[in-house]
């Protein structure tokens, strides 16, 4: 499905690809159900002097998908995937399941390929571009097995894990490449060796992907890093790292990353507008919450979410009947979910404050009876 606001809109880059189509993919979160909503990263050249705003497009059903554009091209490859984990689709074709642990402690640590490793890595690089994304993958995984040392063959094989599903999978990938990333950069000090000199994007990849597979808190520290090594402000860490301080109960932090994040992409209402909105509601400020929340609502008015958080706002404000009214504009099976507890926990993750007051409201319409029983029924 496409996803929801809410969602972290996760930044995954390989290594120097300048991509004439920028991959958007539909991740599938582990734990979640596939009728779940995904975050949407999007693939781009490692060494980019500016990122560009955020570019989001409506979908028939109202749902909002946003797309990190990390360059000037226009043109734009959106990929549903199916529900095949990367193990799946690698038995299936024969990949190969690389492991960090055949490389040879002692060979030289690569930040660029060289020979069949090169050839394949750059092949592989096309590909992904077209948007082939298990044929990029098993080039990627044999680069991993010519030169296991070598960085960014473990962090392009990392997003292909992501962009089909396997989370855990690329956690390995992401984490191999860090890891060498770090060592090179010892080395470096010690010889005056090259550097690798992307280690703030290898550690906002794995952030990213942290942050939408269950572990806010190592999300956080990754993010913390990057934002150290950029050394300036940089709105996708900053986008992501506020979504890892709210999910770690730190507001005030989070409503700071989002309030730079905002000011830094020229003031253009993108999805991730809404977090900030919740996040100020969470710290008392109703009428700063509103009145962003209404610039979102005025550029994706359909999608649920914002729907519901309006709603919610206004029900806070004592005005109750427009409030249902505008409740019951959501269609019924995505309004019902946010009757469900344990889609407002583990999807739309919405503050303590605006979860006590969307109560309120699905009291109101009837939808938590509706819901308490279906699952009556069920059991």
């Amino acid at each position: 499905e496409i996803p929801l606001l809410s969602r972290t809109q996760g930044r995954f880059t390989s290594h120097k690809v300048a991509m004439d189509a920028l991959l958007a993919l539909l991740i599938a979160l582990v734990g979640l159900s596939a009728s779940c909503e995904a975050f949407a990263p999007a693939f781009a050249g490692s060494r980019l002097s500016h990122h560009a705003s955020a570019l989001s497009a409506v979908a028939a059903d109202g749902d909002i998908q946003e797309i990190d554009v990390l360059s000037r091209r226009n043109a734009l490859l959106a990929i549903a995937l199916s529900g095949a984990t990367t193990a799946t689709a690698a038995a299936a074709l024969g990949l190969p399941l690389p492991s960090a642990a055949e490389a040879d402690p002692a060979a030289e640590i690569q930040v660029v390929a060289s020979g069949d490793a090169k050839k394949l890595f750059n092949e592989g690089r096309a590909l992904e571009a077209q948007g082939n994304l298990l044929a990029a993958q098993r080039l990627y995984a044999k680069v991993t097995k010519i030169s296991p040392r070598f960085v960014f063959g473990w962090s392009n094989l990392g997003n292909t894990q992501v962009a089909l599903g396997s989370l855990d999978e690329a956690d390995v990938s992401y984490t191999t490449s860090v890891d060498l990333c770090r060592e090179k950069n010892k080395e470096t000090e010690q010889f005056g060796a090259r550097r690798c000199d992307d280690l703030y994007l290898l550690l906002l990849n794995r952030g990213s992907l942290r942050l939408n597979n269950g572990d806010p808190k190592g999300a956080l520290k990754d993010l913390n890093e990057a934002d150290t090594l950029r050394a300036r402000p940089d709105p996708l860490i900053l986008q992501n790292r506020a979504r890892a301080r709210e999910l770690n109960g730190l507001y005030s932090a989070a409503d700071k990353d989002y309030s730079v994040a905002i000011s830094m992409t020229s003031n253009e209402v993108a999805p991730f507008w809404l977090r900030a909105a919740l996040v100020k509601f969470q710290l008392g400020e109703g009428k700063d919450s509103f009145n962003l929340l209404k610039r979102v609502e005025n550029k994706f008015p359909a999608a649920p979410e914002v729907r519901a958080a309006y709603a919610t706002m206004l029900a806070s404000q004592d005005d109750m009947v427009v409030a249902q009214q505008k409740f019951l504009e959501i269609p019924d099976k995505a309004r019902l979910r946010f009757s469900d507890k344990s889609y407002l926990q583990n999807v739309v993750s919405w503050p303590p404050s605006m979860l006590d007051e969307l109560a309120k409201v699905t009291a109101a319409v009837g939808d938590d009876k509706r819901v308490s029983a279906v699952t009556a029924s069920a059991l």
